[in-house]
């Protein structure tokens, strides 16, 4: 499980997914960062970039398709801002930072959430690299 979540965490190294037990650690590993940031059903499948209906699937265990090369790469920031946010916060910070209205320039007064949803993946990678900045890591 931590292999395939290191392996996720490194965009550049990243492929579709069709090995079912991969697959599950994969939305497991999501669906617990959008029951951490108190994303709703609608927040959690538009930043994921799915169907609710296949959001409902993923979050009881019965989602039996394949993640392709874009949610890979969606879970992959997902997983970095979540790991870089635990880092740098200790406290409510930690999973209340994507829902905060936040008026840095890269957000406007939006939510990290609504950037992320907003912008897809382009504003996902802005995200995580932001988050990295702040810890020092750029």
């Amino acid at each position: 499980m931590v292999a395939i979540l290191q392996q996720i965490s490194r965009p550049a190294a990243i492929t579709p997914l069709n090995d079912p037990r991969n697959i599950a650690v994969v939305v497991k590993a999501v669906v617990r960062i959008a029951e951490a940031w108190s994303l709703s059903n609608a927040e959690a499948s538009a930043l994921f970039d799915v169907p609710t209906a296949t959001w409902s699937r993923m979050k009881v265990g019965s989602f039996k398709g394949n993640l392709d090369q874009d949610k890979m790469m969606r879970a992959s920031f997902l997983i970095g801002i979540f790991k870089g946010l635990r880092l740098l916060f200790n406290g409510p910070l930690e999973t209340g930072w994507p829902k905060q209205p936040n008026t840095g320039s890269l957000f406007s007064g939006k939510t990290p959430v609504e950037k992320m949803i907003s912008g897809g993946i382009p504003a996902m990678m802005l995200v995580r690299r932001h988050i990295d900045a702040l810890r020092g890591g750029l």
